[in-house]
């Protein structure tokens, strides 16, 4: 999707609204010179809208500001399972949803996602503490409740608060590519990316202190995507076996440090087909992937598409 078109974020705050689920699409998107997004905050009626933990939001859009968004994002609220939407706001997002938006429900606002019937027969998740409840109360979503975010092309979920800020960033890689994308999450003090496949939590009965260590690992690796980088190597730099060192790795990823090194490669990849003008076969080399055909190949089975695609995509200025 070219760079310059500005896009419409819409963020519907219903009554009970969590202030982190509210504020990370509108710090995410919000409006400035390097981010081409125009965000409204809307409500049911425009004013004061009643939030969860002691906040309220006084809010300068009603639900005509559906019809105006190419994104709605839908935050998480207070009691999802005792009661549905208004009917209004689901109809609206309904309308909005068959006009061509993207709906994105943050944590709890998956409960009036799926009261639209728009998730039925889909993957969805959302707050693991909810999961239960959204799969009683919507028997036909199949609530998933082991991953941080379901992306099902025009209606996507997430699962509890900071996972909101995963899902934003994924829905900013596709639009704009992944430069801009790890500009925001650097901005944010975010991690760059973490599979939509990773789980929620890993329940432990004593906490393992590696996730500092591993982080360190990461970006260890990141520096040196041009080097030959093995599984021994990894667990090495992290002073682990690399059976725990995988095994924890899956788990803080969800991927394998194979399968992570490869997509951090590619992530390079596309960074320099965006904003280089290197050929395929240079890239291939800086990115660990020796040669033009194999970053072709790998390209493909990931993002399913090719390299000069790519950055005939995102080039900016298109």
């Amino acid at each position: 999707m070219p760079a310059s078109r500005l896009r419409r974020v819409a963020v519907l705050v219903l009554e009970g609204a969590k202030p982190l689920d509210v504020g990370i699409p509108a710090q995410v998107f919000t409006t400035r010179a390097s981010m081409p997004y125009e965000v409204r905050l809307c409500g049911a009626a425009p004013g004061l809208v009643s939030g969860g933990d002691g906040l309220s939001y006084h809010v300068a859009h009603g639900l005509d500001t559906l019809g105006w968004a190419d994104i709605v994002f839908i935050p998480g609220y207070r009691f999802p399972d005792r009661e549905d939407p208004p009917p209004a706001v689901v109809e609206a997002l309904v309308a909005a949803h068959g006009r061509g938006a993207r709906l994105a429900a943050i944590s709890t606002g998956a409960f009036a996602l799926a009261a639209t019937g728009l998730l039925d027969g889909r993957r969805a998740t959302t707050h693991w503490h909810y999961t239960r409840a959204l799969a009683a109360k919507h028997p036909h979503v199949r609530v998933d409740e082991n991953v941080l975010f379901v992306d099902e092309g025009s209606v996507l979920t997430s699962a509890g608060a900071a996972s909101g800020i995963d899902l934003c960033l994924h829905i900013l890689r596709g639009d704009l590519g992944v430069a801009a994308s790890n500009h925001a999450a650097r901005r944010l003090v975010a991690a760059p990316y973490r599979s939509g496949g990773q789980a929620q939590y890993v329940p432990r009965s004593v906490p393992e202190p590696l996730g500092e260590r591993f982080a360190a690992t990461r970006e260890w690796a990141l520096r040196r995507l041009d080097e030959p980088l093995t599984l021994d190597l990894m667990a090495r730099q992290a002073a682990v076996s690399p059976r725990t060192f995988s095994r924890r790795f899956v788990e803080e990823t969800g991927y394998t440090p194979m399968q992570w090194v490869m997509r951090a490669r590619i992530d390079r990849a596309r960074e320099l087909l965006e904003r280089s003008e290197r050929g395929v076969e240079q890239i291939a080399a800086d990115v660990g992937l020796g040669t033009g055909a194999n970053l072709r190949m790998h390209f493909q089975r990931i993002l399913g598409t090719t390299p000069s695609e790519y950055r005939r995509t995102f080039t900016r200025g298109e």
